[in-house]
């Protein structure tokens, strides 16, 4: 009998079943290591009625931390039909269970002990698939056996993490439990944020290269569509709100507004927007050509204008800092150096800030020009090695003298300096400490946004007085999350980060 069917095929029989006086039980997860509790699970299940279904969670939803599922959906649905007590198993291209049981509307919906508190159920699914489950007639069972864990297996086994990652865990762990870091972030919500920074709007072209121009040396590219995300200091805006409740975000547009009703409808609205119209210039927006198969860029066009602020947006500025920092308990600044901020501005910024995060990018319009030296006394900062080397004038010294040498003059207390695939190191200036993060995304689709990413839930950390491994942590997983997806299209998402969390601690 074959077993893996199609989730719409199996509908019509678990239907004829039903007919025929079968009680058919579901069963839905990701296992993506069986082990015997999930045979032991399979079992007791079974025993509630005639036919076991087993659903399973498709790769792209999987949700249990970077580089995971260790198996293939593929692998995982053939392991699972190898089981005599299994009757038929279907792919669930959901992510979550609801779709599933609206579909097969089981008798008998089957889940391990570890889903009887419902609290502990970081996504808060369970609740709405039991709401699906009685409205379709069916009814939740609990099994009884003991929990085993396939990330446990898989953390203790595989090579999920490398060797430094897991020293860093082991440490954590044995200062926080996985519910302690939850309440901690949880936490987060209490917290006033104030952003600061330009606000871009991205444009993605992706493109089919058609080849050389007949007549010119120039590459000829068919646009097949576009795709809008909010940028720069509104990408944080949107990161931040999956953490904190009260926000407040200042940045510019153009003198026209362009793009304003944009921003406005793509900002969370538990973003307070504030913002000064920028005279002779356009709201920032950079256009990137892509070609649509490999997503590698091909060209970046920008429109924007990067003077300094005139003398009257400048005061108007200033006013709305010396207004509204004060109000706030942790203020982040994404500079990225195209006029918005003078030596005035950051003065005021870093006098008043009660926690002041900073991330001062350089791109290509403000290479050579941008400098970080205009922020004194921060209390974390974000830089990528490219940026550190050129703000020191030092492309082959040692990576941790010239992190102490910018640390020592701008009087930084933490400091993170982020190299792509070779992770991120952390200084705390006043410890003389150092930490080390190998990356935990082996492969980038896109590194726009990822260093705001980090510096999104670092910040949020760090005011919190999180243990250095457990923010470099949190961040790391929040920069992996970034780069899995074309530039700023989606807010990191506190769910994933909190579920990637639990299970590498276990």
């Amino acid at each position: 009998m074959k077993k893996i069917i199609q989730i719409k095929a199996l509908e019509k029989i678990v239907s004829k079943l039903k007919a025929k006086g079968k009680k058919v039980v579901l069963c839905h997860g990701v296992f993506d290591l069986l082990h015997i509790g999930h045979i032991n699970h399979f079992h007791e299940a079974k025993d509630h009625g005639d036919i076991l279904v087993v659903t399973v969670t498709s790769d792209q939803y999987v949700n249990k931390g970077p580089n995971r599922p260790a198996f293939s959906e593929e692998d995982r649905l053939k392991a699972l039909a190898a089981l005599n007590v299994v009757d038929y198993v279907a792919l669930n291209k959901s992510p979550t269970a609801i779709s599933a049981i609206k579909g097969l509307k089981p008798n008998i919906y089957c889940k391990g002990p570890d889903y009887k508190l419902h609290k502990n159920d970081i996504s808060g699914e369970i609740i709405n698939e039991i709401d699906a489950l009685k409205k379709n007639g069916g009814k939740i069972v609990y099994t009884k056996g003991i929990t085993f864990s396939s990330s446990n297996l898989i953390n203790r086994f595989n090579q999920i993490c490398s060797p430094g990652q897991k020293i860093a865990i082991n440490k954590i762990k044995k200062k926080y439990s996985f519910l302690k870091i939850r309440e901690l972030i949880e936490n987060f919500k209490k917290l006033k944020i104030l952003i600061i920074g330009e606000t871009i709007i991205d444009q993605y072209f992706f493109c089919d290269a058609l080849g050389k121009s007949g007549k010119e040396p120039v590459l000829v590219l068919r646009d097949l569509k576009t795709e809008q995300y909010l940028g720069g200091a509104g990408a944080i805006s949107r990161h931040v709100s999956q953490f904190c409740d009260k926000i407040t975000l200042l940045s510019m547009v153009g003198e026209q507004g362009e793009f304003l009703n944009e921003i406005k409808k793509n900002l969370p609205k538990k973003v307070n927007f504030d913002y000064i119209k920028k005279k002779n210039s356009p709201t920032i927006l950079k256009k990137r050509f892509l070609d649509i198969i490999t997503n590698n860029k091909v060209l970046g066009v920008y429109k924007i204008n990067d003077d300094v602020l005139e003398k009257s947006e400048e005061k108007l500025f200033n006013d709305k800092l010396r207004k509204l920092i004060p109000k706030h308990d942790l203020t982040i600044v994404s500079d990225y150096g195209h006029g918005l901020i003078s030596k005035k501005s950051s003065e005021i910024i870093c006098k008043n800030s009660k926690y002041l995060a900073l991330n001062a990018q350089i791109n290509a319009a403000n290479v050579g020009y941008h400098s970080m030296r205009k922020y004194k006394n921060v209390d974390c900062m974000i830089i990528n090695e490219k940026e550190i080397r050129n703000e020191l004038r030092d492309k082959n010294g040692n990576i941790k003298l010239l992190m102490k040498r910018l640390a020592n003059s701008q009087k930084v207390k933490n400091m993170i300096v982020t190299k792509g695939i070779d992770g991120s190191i952390f200084y705390n200036r006043k410890n003389n400490k150092f930490d080390l993060s190998d990356a935990f995304a082996k492969k980038a689709v896109d590194k726009i946004g990822a260093g705001d990413s980090m510096l999104s839930v670092v910040a949020l950390c760090l005011k919190f007085k999180f243990d250095e491994k457990l923010a470099l942590l949190i961040g790391s997983l929040a920069a992996a999350d970034s780069v899995e997806t074309i530039g700023n299209k989606e807010a990191i998402n506190k769910i994933k980060i909190l579920k990637s969390i639990e299970h590498l601690l276990k």
